[in-house]
């Protein structure tokens, strides 16, 4: 089965000691969504997080001896699905970032660990555990 996706936007940041995780970063840029899917960005906020899904672009191909790899930050090696390494079988990575606001089809974040000019494969809400039930 052949499964293929097309980007609704890329990444545009000028950092360029990008760091290695979401979680520990500040640093800020722009999701810059193509036209066709502006309208999907109705309700989006300042304030809230949001998930991006992406594709690692630059990284290297991945080939079945590195199933296991050894983290940076880690002294074992470890399985690939068990760690956050963007040399992956399908290289698509997750970010969780800051929406600091948004202008037209471009959204400003906070918390980037992208590349610019990553491709964005899709946006959702981050859903805290207490927001799941609140429809009810």
């Amino acid at each position: 089965m052949k499964i293929e996706f097309t980007p609704i936007g890329f990444i545009k940041t000028e950092t360029e000691n990008i760091p290695r995780h979401w979680t520990v970063s500040a640093a800020e840029g722009s999701i810059v969504i193509d036209g066709h899917y502006k309208e999907g960005l109705k309700d989006i906020k300042a304030g809230q997080r949001i998930v991006v899904l992406f594709y690692f672009h630059q990284s290297p191909r991945f080939t079945p001896d590195l199933l296991v790899q050894k983290p940076r930050h880690r002294n074992e090696r470890m399985g690939i699905f068990s760690i956050c390494s963007p040399v992956r079988p399908n290289p698509i990575g997750m970010s969780v970032v800051e929406v600091l606001g948004i202008a037209g089809n471009i959204i400003h974040i906070k918390g980037l660990d992208m590349r610019d000019g990553t491709p964005v494969l899709d946006i959702k809400p981050l859903t805290e555990k207490e927001n799941i039930y609140a429809a009810d």
